[in-house]
């Protein structure tokens, strides 16, 4: 660890959201801010769960919905306790879309078949669920099978063990590159959907602020730099350069649903209420012991953001 510079832990899902960190990575802005950022990405929500849970990571890049099914006692990994897991920042609106194997045209050719999920009861799975119900298929029409995040699903549909998954970007660009389908989007049927986010546990929030703040600020820095049209070739670069999975055949579209108000990030890692309010509705209908859900505001701490804008 470089002198004086405080170490945190961070812990995200890997795709093109990340670019931010990213760039305030290699701009300085984290160093400049006194810390010493350990940035790692995470194999399945499950796994990102149980380190979140047991302070194997400071901070969490994850899906909002992950943050309320855990609140709720809906989430897939079994924790011998729950902390209060607490949205800091908003991250993306996101794109999420349904990819499918070349062989399948309609979502009538996806009956009987299997489809690959991060988990099956949380993350992006309710809105696969909804996506595919609006094409008139029921949950029981197809088998959803827990492989992990969107590298490894996306793999399990490329190499044929599987016949669809979602996917954010850059995934979504790499698999029609090479030859799949996008049967449907997020965008298509939702007008807003809160994706990304960043969270904490509030217990450690609380007891390291000048530390989450900091943070909070290189983000932004990270964060308007990334969105700021200028930089967009340099951003590209420095995707290229931390995701190898991307190619330069479609790092442009990668860029361009990423910075755009419709599926990517957050300017000023804003929260979007229309967006939460359908994740809450989604977990409503799905989630399951089954609970109506509507009191958004115990999932966010939002002062920490607050004070750095002020």
């Amino acid at each position: 660890m470089a002198k004086d510079l405080h170490p945190i832990k961070i812990l995200a899902f890997p795709g093109a959201p990340n670019l931010p960190v990213f760039a305030a990575r290699e701009k300085g802005f984290f160093s400049e801010a006194g810390l010493d950022l350990q940035f790692a990405t995470t194999p399945s929500s499950i796994y990102q769960f149980e380190q979140f849970a047991s302070g194997g990571c400071d901070i969490a890049f994850t899906a909002f919905d992950n943050i309320v099914a855990y609140r709720e006692g809906q989430g897939a990994a079994k924790l011998a306790e729950v902390p209060e897991f607490r949205v800091l920042l908003g991250a993306t609106q996101i794109e999420l879309s349904v990819i499918v194997s070349t062989d399948i045209k309609t979502a009538a050719d996806l009956k009987g078949k299997s489809v690959a999920l991060d988990a099956v009861s949380t993350g992006f799975a309710f809105v696969f669920y909804a996506l595919l119900e609006k094409l008139g298929l029921s949950q029981s029409d197809y088998q959803a099978v827990a492989v992990g995040a969107t590298p490894d699903r996306w793999l399990s549909v490329k190499d044929g063990k599987h016949a669809a998954t979602i996917t954010i970007e850059p995934f979504t660009s790499i698999a029609k590159a090479a030859g799949f389908h996008v049967l449907t989007t997020s965008s298509d049927v939702f007008p807003a959907y809160q994706g990304g986010i960043i969270a904490a546990r509030s217990d450690w929030a609380a007891a390291n602020s000048g530390v989450v703040k900091s943070f909070l600020s290189a983000y932004l820095r990270g964060l308007d730099w990334v969105l700021n049209p200028a930089n967009q070739k340099e951003g590209a670069e420095l995707l290229l350069a931390n995701m190898p999975d991307i190619k330069r055949g479609v790092v442009g579209a990668v860029m361009d649903s990423l910075l755009s108000p419709r599926s990517g990030l957050t300017p000023g890692g804003e929260v979007l209420p229309q967006g939460v309010a359908e994740v809450l509705k989604l977990r409503s209908n799905y989630g399951r012991p089954q609970k109506s859900l509507t009191d958004a505001a115990k999932y966010f701490d939002l002062s920490y953001r607050d004070a750095i804008k002020n």
